[in-house]
């Protein structure tokens, strides 16, 4: 008999029917043989309503005394919930956060869990009942009431699962699943059966509305396989855990952000501390960035783009001028009115051709593309917004997704290459998980991944014009070469450039069939470093932690490396560095990120 937690938002517990359907899906899985752990959310509107009530008494209400008024929602809910399961003929316990013992610091409305006591919550599975527990709250060491803040019920779910060691968490919510992308906008999108973390988690902008990022890193880092189920009807949602199921699977999906501006900063030094002065000047303004791209330099200059949400151009230009201005020369230009599409799927570890097929499927709609970054299992485009939604379209169906099936897995089963993973973390003891709680919210930089087996090719004076990509990466697929990393920033005067990484061993065929790819675009010209490393930051919180950038480049910069080339996705970051400062940079961020 394992343990099953099942978390249910506010949608899903907004009034007494569903919260009798809710009821009657615990009593089901306890019926099937599982002990079960239900952690809800307060009902509906119920947060909103409260935090209207204290505004209308008070303009600045103590931040201790809002966290003790928010935890009434769920405290309400639990209650109900176990009247509701009693009704169904299975006795049920509701607990506070207090009362489990969910132990946090005082940071009141966004407080982090310390430990979690499950003695009381064991005992009560043992004596056949279901545990009621409320999410999003607990208490620190002074018994005060807090609050996790922003997706805190999730962190509840996902925390208890870990130290209780659960078969599975499931993530009940008003979507039947994942999908393939939006179904708004693509009405062939197709529901995902079973999906990895690192997919799910560079899906950001699809997850959003299912569930906290940060959760399924904590998910991740304790192999918790997570469910996101539907709460209106008996469907199995999609599956999130650790394997790659089907070897034919290239794209898992594709996701569409869509009110995007670029920032480019010309004709600045390229030399070592430059990306930290920029980055510094970022954080400075809680700049949350999105894709950054630095092509290799030329003459002593270098050129970096990144993206923000629209609302925050203003503030980025003032960072970008006061870091051109500290720099003593560079220009700051932008672009608005932008979208980025990405295709994610851990096939393209192992597929060669899947750069090609994107930007041919682009091309094909006359789309044009203006940046470019990758990383090993996700590729992103910048184009217009008035393209946005002809783009995720055109992307989901030059990879077919809307014809693509995978078998779900029934609940609780793994597949046979995951189960040992699995097994391993049920092995640990519930104190060696209680003592990692306290930096479950500080997951920002878990890995930092060096290789040293690539070569750089850059081609500049490419016609900037769509179907220019496809181009160059269709030869490369057809001669069977893996391309890597890819960056291509904006293009002046109509002509882009772009730069990619091959392995070291493919450098020089990749050469000659790029040369003869070149005698179509005469004006173009080709170079290449064999003498290369790429160095990685692994992650959450990259863009959430505004921070990250500015100790990656800082800590390369106090070691005198430079950056040839930079990209970012929504987990990782990556710069080119020349071969020889190789293992100083592994050595210096490992320590800069205490790995």
């Amino acid at each position: 008999m394992g343990i099953i937690v099942q978390k249910f938002g506010g949608t899903s517990v907004a009034d007494a029917t569903k919260i009798k359907a809710a009821a009657a899906r615990a009593v089901a899985t306890v019926k099937a043989g599982h002990q079960v752990v239900m952690v809800v959310s307060a009902r509906g509107k119920k947060t909103d309503e409260l935090v209207s009530l204290a505004a209308e008494i008070t303009e600045r209400p103590s931040p201790r005394e809002m966290d003790v008024l928010l935890s009434t929602g769920e405290q309400e809910t639990i209650a109900l919930m176990s009247m509701a399961i009693a009704e169904l003929g299975v006795p049920a316990e509701s607990m506070t956060g207090f009362q489990i013992g969910v132990i946090t610091d005082s940071s009141f409305s966004k407080a982090r869990i310390q430990k979690i006591a499950t003695k009381r919550m064991h005992e009560a599975l043992d004596a056949g009942k279901i545990v009621v527990a409320a999410g999003f709250q607990g208490r620190d060491e002074n018994f005060n009431i807090t609050t996790l803040g922003r997706g805190g019920s999730d962190s509840t779910a996902t925390a208890l699962a870990a130290v209780l060691q659960a078969d599975e968490c499931q993530i009940y919510t008003d979507v039947e699943g994942v999908f393939t992308t939006d179904p708004r906008l693509v009405p062939e999108a197709r529901k995902i059966d079973t999906i990895t973390y690192e997919e799910m988690l560079e899906l950001a902008s699809l997850g959003a509305g299912v569930m906290h990022s940060r959760s399924i890193e904590f998910a991740k880092k304790y192999r918790i396989p997570l469910r996101v189920r539907p709460s209106f009807s008996d469907g199995e949602g999609t599956l999130i855990h650790a394997t790659h199921e089907d070897p034919d699977s290239v794209v898992t999906g594709v996701a569409l952000v869509k009110d995007e501006v670029r920032v480019t900063l010309l004709r600045i030094p390229d030399r070592p501390g430059v990306m930290h002065l920029i980055f510094s000047k970022m954080a400075e303004k809680k700049i949350a960035i999105d894709m950054v791209v630095q092509n290799v330099g030329e003459d002593g200059l270098a050129e970096v783009s990144f993206t923000v949400p629209q609302n925050e151009l203003a503030d980025t230009l003032t960072a970008a001028d006061a870091a051109v201005k500290e720099l003593g020369s560079g220009e700051v230009r932008h672009g608005t009115n932008l979208s980025k599409v990405s295709a994610v799927g851990r096939g393209m570890l192992t597929h060669s051709g899947v750069a090609a097929q994107m930007f041919k499927a682009l091309a094909d709609q006359n789309i044009s593309i203006s940046l470019i970054t990758t990383s090993e299992i996700k590729i992103s485009a910048l184009v217009d917004r008035e393209d946005a939604v002809k783009a995720i379209n055109a992307v989901h169906a030059g990879f077919s997704l809307e014809t693509s099936v995978s078998k779900p897995l029934p609940i609780g089963e793994e597949t046979p290459q995951e189960e040992s993973q699995v097994l391993i973390a049920r092995d640990r003891s519930e104190q060696e998980v209680i003592s990692r709680l306290p930096s479950m919210e500080d997951i920002v930089v878990s890995e930092v991944e060096l290789d040293d087996k690539q070569a750089r090719i850059t081609i500049r004076n490419l016609p900037d014009k769509a179907g220019v990509a496809a181009q160059v990466f269709k030869i490369a697929a057809d001669g069977g070469i893996n391309v890597d990393m890819i960056v291509q920033n904006i293009g002046h005067d109509q002509h882009a450039s772009l730069s990619f990484t091959v392995p070291r061993s493919d450098a020089e065929s990749c050469l000659k069939l790029m040369n003869n790819l070149l005698q179509d675009w005469p004006n173009a010209e080709i170079s290449h470093d064999s003498q290369i490393a790429k160095i990685s930051v692994l992650g959450i919180g990259l863009r959430s932690h505004t921070g990250v950038g500015k100790k990656l480049f800082a800590a390369l910069a106090e070691a005198n490396v430079n950056i040839q080339m930079i990209n970012t996705s929504e987990i990782r970051m990556s710069a080119v560095i020349a071969e020889g400062d190789a293992r100083v940079a592994h050595d210096v961020l490992s320590d800069t990120f205490n790995l």
